[in-house]
């Protein structure tokens, strides 16, 4: 617990890529900071989702921190639990782990006007203070169930993906899984061969492309490990591939459409029969939804105890699913494979502002802010992985790293100009959101399909609607003009009875 008379620089709030990213930079600034996290190890995302085939979709070289690279990756695609213990590797080597306050998720955050300082009160009781905020929380963290009717009337076992129950064996079991996206066809393949039954549920067919997975020998661990610089040129190449596919997203036809063909291609090679061809065809334009890979989607949902079922769910009932169509499913477990709530944006603990304004009341208006960063009217406070930095085609990781070097030189700038508060200008969120939805308004994710990057009020508020670089070039340098500023001496001079430390 920190007093009113130790105000730290900071206080991180997660444990994920964004958390510790940002804690371990802040540890080389040599910054007087704490990290507060819910659960009582590091990882979020990749330590909370744990189901079974939980993977990255993008290559391991890429999805990792530029200055601590893994030469030993044992896949191309890493599994979930290799990501998770590169976590930890990177919060042991960089001394982190002693920083961090283990089951203490952060419940409030209360901005004082008076003494430019944030209290926040921890679930273990704890208060903190400090004149930054860097939440750090992840953008997939709250799962979204479906409204279904007669879902509480289930007597079976019911668990969401990202909740996981270890302790509930699937085998022999009549099991459905509600939902076909990115975790869906993860889980498909992995129970399939296990369980009794399996009933897979859809409502779109997405698009899925090969996923060109093998494994990482030692010998190609070694030469990574002797020779860093070959690493490097795996990880830019790829880089550079992922980016290229943005121009799909951007409005290229003829990307998008050799994209289709792509896809088309591999579901025609994999699903012979018609009918079952036709019921996963994608009727929207590639990119539009998440874009899936997996080689072993489409074989899961061919064997003999797999069924797709494409008519709209009606009803659940004590022991199943009944149809549209009338047909009931009789299920001993239904895995809800639905995603996640991402495009509404809601704090993950109660914020309140300049003048007790609450950040999820004003995200239910329009859920925005700068550079997907700082939010009118909540002074040093930093999101990372806020309002459209979401990407269709790259590494989150390198739009993380972007953001945490943004708000690294917004601390720097506050010690080198002493001043005690920045808070993004109202006209600047607004001129950069609207260009944001203008951007928006001619790529691909505008075309129509319903998908979890668009708000209920119908703005697409996840997706950053340009190339990775662009951002990065965006968020290199503070931008100190956009930003309405309060100097250090004017704090000390009204509140000469809390000691106020400086950003060092």
């Amino acid at each position: 617990m920190t007093t009113r008379s130790h105000v730290l620089s900071a206080i991180v709030i997660g444990t994920g890529f964004s958390g510790l990213g940002s804690a371990i930079r802040m540890k080389q600034a040599g910054l007087d900071f704490i990290v507060l996290e819910r659960s009582d190890s590091v990882g979020g995302t990749w330590r909370d989702n744990h189901y079974p085939g939980a993977a990255c979709d993008i290559e391991s070289h890429l999805y990792s921190f530029s200055f601590e690279l893994n030469p030993k990756w044992t896949r191309t695609f890493a599994a979930q639990g290799e990501i998770l213990a590169y976590l930890n590797h990177c919060a042991d080597k960089y001394g982190i782990r002693p920083l961090i306050r283990f089951n203490a998720g952060a419940v409030k955050a209360t901005w004082d006007e008076r003494t430019a300082t944030w209290e926040v009160v921890a679930s273990d009781g704890s208060r903190h203070y400090a004149r930054a905020i860097v939440s750090a929380c992840g953008g997939i963290t709250r799962p979204s169930l479906p409204d279904i009717k007669g879902a509480a009337s289930f007597k079976g076992k019911t668990f969401h993906s990202a909740r996981w129950d270890d302790d509930y064996a699937l085998e022999g079991k009549r099991v459905a899984v509600i939902g076909t996206g990115a975790s869906a066809i993860q889980i498909v393949p992995s129970i399939a061969p296990n369980v009794a039954k399996l009933t897979v549920f859809q409502r779109t067919a997405p698009w899925v492309i090969p996923r060109n997975d093998r494994a990482i020998g030692e010998r190609a661990q070694s030469v990574y490990d002797t020779f860093p610089a070959t690493q490097k040129a795996v990880r830019g190449a790829l880089y550079a591939r992922h980016e290229a596919f943005a121009l799909a997203f951007l409005g290229n036809q003829t990307i998008g459409k050799l994209g289709e063909f792509q896809a088309r291609k591999h579901l025609q090679s994999q699903v012979r029969d018609i009918a079952l061809r036709e019921k996963l065809t994608p009727k929207y334009p590639m990119g539009c939804k998440r874009v899936l890979i997996s080689n072993d989607y489409y074989p899961a949902l061919q064997r003999p105890n797999t069924e797709l079922v494409t008519d709209g769910i009606a009803s659940i009932v004590e022991d199943g699913v009944i149809t549209n169509d009338g047909t009931k499913y009789e299920l001993d477990a239904i895995v809800y494979a639905t995603g996640f709530y991402v495009a509404d944006f809601e704090a993950p603990f109660e914020v309140r502002g300049r003048r007790g304004a609450e950040l999820s009341e004003v995200w239910k208006r329009t859920p925005e802010a700068y550079l997907g960063t700082t939010i009118s009217g909540f002074p040093n406070l930093f999101v990372v992985f806020g309002p459209n930095t979401g990407l269709g085609h790259n590494s989150m990781v390198y739009m993380i790293e972007s953001q945490i070097a943004y708000v690294m030189d917004a601390l720097r700038t506050m010690k080198d100009k002493r001043l005690s508060s920045v808070e993004i200008k109202r006209e600047s969120q607004r001129v950069f959101n609207e260009e944001m939805q203008t951007r928006l308004a001619k790529t691909i994710w505008a075309t129509g399909c319903k998908s979890w990057y668009i708000s209920a009020s119908g703005r697409n508020t996840t997706l950053w609607p340009g190339f990775t670089f662009e951002f990065r070039k965006r968020t290199r340098k503070f931008d100190l003009a956009a930003y309405d500023v309060t100097d250090q001496s004017v704090v000390v001079a009204d509140t000469p009875q809390v000691a106020v430390s400086s950003l060092s």
